[in-house]
């Protein structure tokens, strides 16, 4: 039985034209490329096409592209928690997701540590979820407590 080998031969193609007598070809020439010094000519700016930003047609929905004010907590986000209204609760094995509609019609599905405006819920129970929110001047806890509706 044989084994099979590899042989491996490393050689410039210098070395290889020498040990064939012939001598190697000449390099070819290489384009010289304007070099951006002091005193060298600025280099001619390229044309950039302009980007093609597509046009969002609403057709009556919402911009998807714009910023939710009450979700990012602007403009009276603690009101959002308030003035929304718990719609169901999901459970598994893994977790506990509340669903949340706020007054515009937007649902949202929230775990704990999520947040809603300025809200970020703190538990989910069998019929409820409690957000914390900013305690405002009056007032006398900083949670709210949103209840299933029972019809």
């Amino acid at each position: 039985m044989r084994a099979a080998g590899r042989v491996v031969v490393s050689a410039s193609l210098v070395t290889v034209f020498a040990a064939c007598g012939t001598p190697p070809p000449a390099p070819a020439p290489q384009a010289q490329l304007p070099q951006g010094g002091a005193g060298a000519p600025p280099l001619p700016a390229l044309p950039v096409p302009e980007a093609q930003v597509p046009k969002y047609e609403p057709k009556g929905r919402r911009d998807p592209f714009e910023a939710l004010e009450g979700a990012q907590g602007a403009g009276g986000g603690g009101n959002l928690v308030a003035t929304a209204k718990l719609t169901g609760i999901v459970r598994s094995a893994r977790a506990t997701l509340a669903l949340v509609e706020t007054q515009e019609g937007i649902g949202y599905i929230l775990k704990p540590g999520d947040t809603l405006g300025d809200g970020r819920v703190l538990e989910i129970g069998s019929d409820s979820v409690v957000f914390q929110v900013p305690q405002k001047a009056g007032e006398t806890t900083n949670r709210v407590v949103l209840r299933m509706a029972m019809d």
